[in-house]
């Protein structure tokens, strides 16, 4: 992100409005954000992910794998994980972008994203990091785990997101009721 820093609400992201997101977002901006589709497909759950999503540990999840570019310039790496019974059989197990985006094709399943909880944390980025993000060798990513879960208290998805940090502010915006 250059120029002044990037300020980015996750409030965006977690609705189950319909498109592309991240280009909507970059396009508001003056900028062209595009993604590319590393991996889509049925996966055993790290152990985080297994956490997130109430599975057990070394349970099969579908996960998204994507490389998120702003004009055409690498700037974050998006893992998003969906439990087994939620997302085998669906366009979120396929390498293919999903019409109307991820969050309405959950919404469409049944579940809409109710509650969000966010944990950021702030790291050395590894050798993968940095060559997929064209980063230094001393650069510092911020690492968001994002879990959405339904009205039911379910966990339907857990991201995880690494960001260079350098230029980047993360918005967190609650309401109160």
């Amino acid at each position: 992100m250059s120029g002044q820093d990037w300020v980015s609400s996750s409030t965006l992201y977690v609705g189950p409005g319909g498109g592309d997101v991240w280009a909507a977002e970059a396009g508001s901006r003056g900028g062209r954000g595009t993604q590319h589709i590393v991996r889509a497909g049925e996966v055993t759950a790290p152990d985080a992910v297994a956490s997130m999503l109430a599975v057990e540990p070394g349970a099969s999840v579908v996960v998204r794998r994507r490389l998120m570019y702003l004009d055409e310039v690498p700037c974050e790496l998006t893992d998003s994980h969906y439990p087994l019974a939620i997302a085998a059989g669906t366009p979120l197990s396929e390498p293919a972008k999903i019409r109307g985006g991820a969050n309405a094709l959950l919404a469409k399943l049944g579940h809409v994203g109710a509650r969000v909880r966010e944990d950021v944390c702030a790291s050395a980025a590894d050798a993968a990091e940095r060559e997929a993000l064209a980063l230094p060798g001393d650069a510092v990513v911020l690492r968001l785990a994002r879990t959405t879960y339904d009205g039911d208290g379910r966990a339907v998805q857990a991201d995880l997101i690494t960001m260079p940090a350098e230029g980047r502010r993360l918005r967190h915006e609650l309401e109160t009721r």
